[in-house]
């Protein structure tokens, strides 16, 4: 049995595990991203993966990144959420690792482990979208992970959908991980806080009254108990995702959406308004086949399995 270490790299979270041939994780940890310093989350990194590799024997590790990845599978261009600029991360990782190391896109890892082991085994166009902190994007295409000419494809969080709409941490405006995405829901819910303190009660109870508190994670949880407040936001970001996907279904026509990340741990809260959307904003609606939109089966283990099986196949 050949086991890798796949380690998943968000805006707030460093996890690690070891993944056997199959997709198992068997072993993990984590700690918080010090997203800040580059120096200190290379460390973290590295003490995940050392603490891993001191209980198995492992052939290779595969990071998933949070950012712009170029085609060597080694250097971090550029992230939004983390301070990684032209970061050549595998190099810097090499020495304190000790194994080989593999570099990838954290949704490009989450889609490909989906396509091998998840919600899209066997689909002949598989696009993955995760909503976390901001919104990622990975796309199979003939079991071909598809990465763009300089390796910086399908970051489709950053399609505009507001011409001159919210800033995005990437330097835009209107991005559409603004509207639908973690962060997007914690500011939609304190934006209603301020405005209807009434209407956000449970929210802000949920919170400790402290608005400052009030999180995404919060706000799933208010509407998974029929909060209307938190369903109503629920509902207007499952619009936003649907009106999006419709966009990219006109683009690259897949077999099937897969909607990953915490976001997507509302289920059908989130995917009952999007496929909604989604059928109302699909160009030739009626005409063509519809893509199926299926939640993630991998859930917050998706990119560590992924990076771990692309290390693994060099």
């Amino acid at each position: 049995m050949a086991l890798a270490i796949g380690v998943d790299i968000g805006g707030t979270k460093v996890a690690a595990g070891v993944v056997d041939d199959e997709g198992r994780v068997i072993d993990s940890t984590r700690r918080p991203t010090p997203g800040s310093d580059v120096a200190r989350t290379e460390a973290v990194i590295a003490e995940v993966v050392n603490e891993l590799s001191a209980r198995h024997r492992v052939s290779a590790v595969g990071i998933g990144a949070a950012g712009w990845i170029a085609n060597d599978l080694a250097t971090v261009l550029f992230s939004p959420h983390l301070a990684w600029r032209d970061e050549p991360l595998r190099d810097a990782l090499a020495e304190a690792i000790g194994v080989p190391v593999v570099v990838e896109n954290d949704a490009n890892a989450a889609a490909w482990a989906e396509y091998r082991y998840g919600a899209a085994r066997g689909a002949r166009v598989a696009v993955m979208v995760t909503m976390g902190t901001g919104i990622g994007g990975g796309l199979v295409v003939d079991g071909v992970l598809y990465r763009g000419a300089y390796g910086v494809g399908c970051e489709y969080g950053h399609m505009c959908v507001v011409p001159d709409g919210r800033r995005c941490a990437c330097g835009n405006r209107g991005c559409w991980e603004m509207y639908a995405s973690g962060r997007a829901l914690a500011r939609d819910a304190r934006e209603l806080a301020d405005v209807s303190p009434v209407g956000a009660h449970r929210l802000m109870t949920l919170a400790g009254g402290d608005l400052n508190q009030l999180t995404g994670p919060l706000v799933t949880e208010a509407a998974r108990e029929g909060d209307p407040a938190a369903v109503e936001i629920y509902t207007a970001m499952g619009r936003w995702l649907g009106r999006g996907l419709a966009n990219l279904a006109a683009v690259i026509d897949p077999t099937v959406f897969v909607i990953g990340g915490g976001v997507s741990e509302a289920g059908d809260l989130l995917l009952g308004p999007a496929r909604q959307a989604f059928g109302e904003s699909l160009t030739g609606r009626g005409f063509r086949p519809a893509a199926d939109i299926l939640l993630a089966e991998l859930g917050p283990q998706a990119g560590l399995v992924g990076a771990a099986d692309l290390a693994r196949r060099g």
